[in-house]
């Protein structure tokens, strides 16, 4: 196992310089060009210049790839062109936010997910199998920002019950116990509707594993054996039924770099998928590079922790 991981770490290097380059090259193909972005349009010739010095704009597409990757490989990604401030300091004040979100989200989305698709796989062609895919096929369907607009019009403006937009209310001076309340009533929408979305995908994942692992040699020879339902399903079939989801969920969990953008977009919620958003209407490239490039490096890594999951749930699986 050792071995293996050592050699898709090697292996990342090569990828990640590729995706550097592709990445690199797009930004600065994207319409608008940092001179229209970040100089005023009253700006003299003798700003203009000190400001393309400044930014390191005089320089070749090529050379000044060379001297960007020179200073991510040390943590410096360079300095914002909408506030000048450190990019690496932007992403550490942002991503706590979508660390959060996402943690609890995908926390809830899992569980409930497993559940639904377990209750659904053993009461296969039932009223409840049925009834569960239908909500399923439902939430698949249905476009993230849907249930975002319904959801806050729902409990924020029709029944008042739930904060819609950001992480505190503001104009208060709460005891820490009441803030503490405060934020976790205005993290409950934006968690709820990330939810939903990977709770539809995942129980059908999981519905589908379930059924066809309950069909094995193994499990008959269980339940022969006289193995209670509760065990069999939870120490045969849950393990090995899990397997297939793993590689969803990695996938899914490798976006946390990028946050939920549509989800943090609707409900203000200060993370890097707003952070996104913002550098894209502003044309911020330092920004949207380091997030690009680091969401790939999530994306690698998270598919590496799959294949290591893998062993972990079946010992049957070995890596050279």
């Amino acid at each position: 196992m050792g071995r293996y991981v050592i050699r898709r770490l090697l292996q990342m290097i090569p990828l990640l310089v590729l995706l550097s380059v592709f990445m690199f090259t797009l930004i600065h193909l994207l319409p608008g060009g940092p001179d229209q972005v970040i100089f005023n349009p009253h700006l003299n010739a003798a700003g203009r210049a000190a400001l393309r010095a400044h930014f390191g704009l005089n320089d070749p597409v090529p050379i000044q790839y060379v001297k960007w990757v020179s200073r991510v490989l040390v943590g410096d990604f360079g300095f914002s062109f909408g506030n000048n401030l450190p990019v690496s300091y932007i992403l550490s004040q942002r991503f706590p936010a979508t660390l959060e979100l996402f943690s609890y989200a995908l926390l809830l989305a899992l569980f409930l997910a497993i559940a639904l698709g377990v209750i659904s796989a053993i009461r296969q062609g039932s009223v409840i199998d049925y009834g569960l895919t239908t909500l399923s096929y439902f939430g698949i369907a249905m476009p993230t920002f849907v249930f975002a607009l319904f959801a806050q019009y729902i409990f924020g403006v029709w029944l008042h019950v739930l904060p819609t937009s950001g992480t505190e209310t503001v104009g208060y001076t709460l005891s820490p116990f009441d803030a503490f309340i405060d934020h976790f009533a205005h993290l409950i929408l934006p968690m709820l509707v990330l939810a939903l979305t990977f709770i539809a995908g995942w129980s059908r994942y999981m519905r589908s594993s379930m059924i066809e692992v309950v069909k094995q040699d193994y499990m008959r020879t269980a339940r022969a054996k006289g193995v209670g339902t509760l065990a069999l399903l939870l120490r045969h079939a849950l393990r090995n039924a899990l397997i297939p989801l793993v590689t969803v969920v990695a996938l899914d969990f490798a976006y946390v770099a990028g946050g939920a953008t549509i989800v943090e977009g609707i409900f203000a919620w200060p993370g890097m998928g707003l952070l996104f958003i913002q550098s894209l209407q502003v044309r911020d490239y330092p920004v949207l590079l380091a997030m690009l490039m680091i969401g790939a490096g999530f994306v690698i890594l998270f598919n590496l922790l799959a294949d290591i999951l893998y062993g972990v749930l079946d010992p049957r699986i070995r890596y050279a």
